[in-house]
C-alpha cells in the first residue's frame, strides 16, 4: 500500500538536502523558493523540501563555498536572491552523486538478499 503524497513530505534521508540543493542549482541559478519548485518538478512531485529546511541549508552551502548569491528579480518583479553553484559546489557535487551511487548500490544488494536455502 502506497502512502498519499501529504504524508510523504518532508522524507528526504537524513543528509540528502544538500546533495539536492547542488544538484537542482546545478541545472541553473534559482531563487530560494525556486530550488523548493526545481527540487519537487525533477522529483515528480514526490520531494516536498520545507522553508524552514532549505533557507539554513542555503546559509551552510553558501557559507561552505558550494554556491554563491547575487540579488536579482523575481519573476514576479520581487527582489530576490539567486544562487548558483560554484566550482567547489560542482566539485562537491560530483563527489557526493558517487557517494550517493555507491551507498545505494550497497543498500540494493542488502535489500535483495534471501535466507540461504530459500
Amino acid at each position: 500500500m502506497t502512502q498519499p503524497k501529504q504524508d510523504r513530505q518532508g522524507d528526504v534521508l537524513q543528509g540528502t538536502l544538500d546533495l539536492l540543493i547542488l544538484k537542482a542549482v546545478s541545472l541553473g541559478p534559482l531563487h530560494g523558493y525556486g530550488v523548493l519548485l526545481r527540487i519537487q518538478q525533477i522529483s515528480g512531485e514526490e520531494l516536498v523540501i520545507q522553508q524552514g529546511s532549505l533557507y539554513p541549508a542555503l546559509y551552510r552551502l553558501e557559507h561552505q563555498g558550494a554556491i554563491a548569491s547575487e540579488w536579482g528579480e523575481s519573476e514576479n518583479n520581487r527582489r530576490a536572491k539567486y544562487y548558483r553553484l560554484t566550482e567547489a559546489g560542482r566539485d562537491r557535487l560530483n563527489e557526493e552523486t558517487e557517494k550517493w551511487n555507491r551507498m545505494a548500490g550497497i543498500m540494493g544488494t542488502i535489500l535483495r538478499a534471501t535466507p540461504e536455502g530459500a
